[in-house]
């Protein structure tokens, strides 16, 4: 048998590079002998020197080694994790400079993917730029070579858990204390079969969801009580999947909520519930989405992806009636419980998987005057086959995935006869590479 061949070496000196633009994960991208280089922690338009962290037939992969000549955009990352946490990617960009890189990215994804050349953009949608996430999931790891606990996000292509002493873009209710939760787990007998937190932050109440992975002791259950006590958490346990999720104190404590205060509509949710990680532009981007689809008294609008009820509750304050559509049935329970809860009844709700033939869904085969779709990053190809039938005059896109935004914008576009009228970058997750985006498409 033939010896297998070795794995090339890497080389070990730097190299220079001009980084021409951005990746989409917020990476540099540069050209070095004919192929392009994803550099972590370089700008567009900086000269810099890199050492390669990986070389394939298309492409390489390196980080920066030295900033010969920075970008007019760049600054001193505020936590000093930053390049080892994988939470965040932008923090040596200027607040500004991070919307524009956004906006140019949604902007080359509807050329590139699209095909649509010119779009016309709303001034972005902005809100702070700090303590902002009210969701997140933090991985907890016993070391015993440090001996302590680590809680916080995954280092960046790796599964360890980073090193964190605060974190500045968490709601600093949790941002603050994650020193605390180190010490907390770390004097429990189950701090090596804890490997997660679910964090959750409500209008007035916060909620902490410890993963576990075997019975805690009457000793552990009581620390984590104290610690709840102690912080004003609720605190809740989970020794299997979500639905194996029970509080621990308060015994039966009341469920987190938001409020969307212009709009006059109160959300009630269960800490494992999908919401917006940011209040703040998710109160802004509801706004925004009631003044474009423009919902009036005898319209019948359909809401595809509609989680809990988030747009769909104040469209119903003012259209006639709402269909909303969501693959989860849980989220379509709580939907329903707080369109009640919210006294408006001209609204209904169904559970399917929107990815699938709905032929035999009844709501599938009606007329709407008007449609919003919030789909997860895969997108909303496949129902978009629907569209001739439903005829709506005005749909309204909200995406986390400008490339998938782009992909479907071109099926409305160069299929269905739609024309895309206006889209913009909403800033969901400052110090991220990730672009939140809105898109208005009425009929050509």
């Amino acid at each position: 048998m033939a010896a297998r061949a070795r794995k090339k070496s890497l080389p070990q000196e730097a190299f220079p590079a001009h980084i021409e633009s951005f990746a989409h994960d917020g990476r540099g991208v540069a050209r070095v002998d004919g192929k392009a280089v994803f550099i972590e922690g370089a700008l567009p338009g900086e000269d810099v020197t890199f050492v390669y962290t990986s070389i394939h037939r298309d492409y390489a992969e390196g980080k920066i080694e030295q900033v010969v000549t920075p970008a007019p955009g760049r600054v001193q990352p505020r936590c000093p994790s930053f390049g080892v946490c994988g939470g965040c990617s932008f923090q040596h960009l200027t607040d500004a400079a991070q919307i524009e890189e956004k906006q140019k990215l949604l902007l080359d994804q509807f050329r590139r993917i699209g095909k649509i050349e010119e779009v016309a953009l709303w001034p972005p949608l902005t809100g702070p730029h700090w303590g902002y996430r009210h969701k997140a999931r933090l991985g907890v790891k016993w070391v015993p070579k440090k001996g302590r606990v680590l809680v916080g996000f995954r280092e960046r292509s790796s599964p360890f858990t980073t090193d964190l002493a605060f974190c500045p873009v968490l709601h600093p209710k949790v941002g603050e204390r994650l020193q605390d939760l180190s010490e907390l787990i770390g004097s429990l007998s189950v701090k090596d079969r804890l490997p997660q937190i679910e964090v959750a932050v409500g209008d007035e109440r916060a909620a902490l969801v410890f993963r576990i992975l075997e019975n805690a002791s009457p000793d552990d259950l009581e620390k984590l009580a104290a610690f709840g006590v102690s912080f004003g958490f609720d605190i809740y346990l989970q020794r299997q999947g979500p639905d194996s999720v029970m509080p621990l104190h308060p015994e039966n404590p009341p469920m987190l909520s938001y409020a969307l205060v212009n709009q006059g509509i109160e959300f009630r949710f269960k800490p494992t519930d999908f919401t917006q990680v940011n209040v703040d532009i998710n109160r802004k981007m509801v706004d925004r989405v009631m003044d474009v689809l423009d919902p009036v008294a005898g319209d019948t609008v359909l809401d595809l992806f509609c989680g809990i009820g988030n747009f769909t509750l104040p469209i119903a304050k003012r259209a006639q009636h709402v269909v909303g559509v969501e693959g989860n049935p849980e989220s379509v329970e709580r939907a329903r419980q707080n369109a009640a809860d919210n006294g408006l009844d001209n609204v209904e709700f169904h559970v399917a998987d929107l990815t699938q033939d709905l032929k035999d869904a009844a709501w599938a085969h009606r007329r709407y005057d008007k449609i919003l779709l919030d789909p997860s990053r895969a997108g909303a190809e496949e129902v978009l086959s629907y569209v001739p039938r439903w005829a709506p005059n005005r749909i309204v896109y909200v995406s986390c995935n400008p490339s998938t935004l782009a992909r479907d914008a071109g099926i409305l576009v160069h299929r269905h006869g739609y024309r895309l009228i206006l889209a913009g970058v909403m800033d969901m997750f400052p110090q991220t590479a990730h672009v939140e985006s809105i898109a208005l498409f009425g009929k050509a």
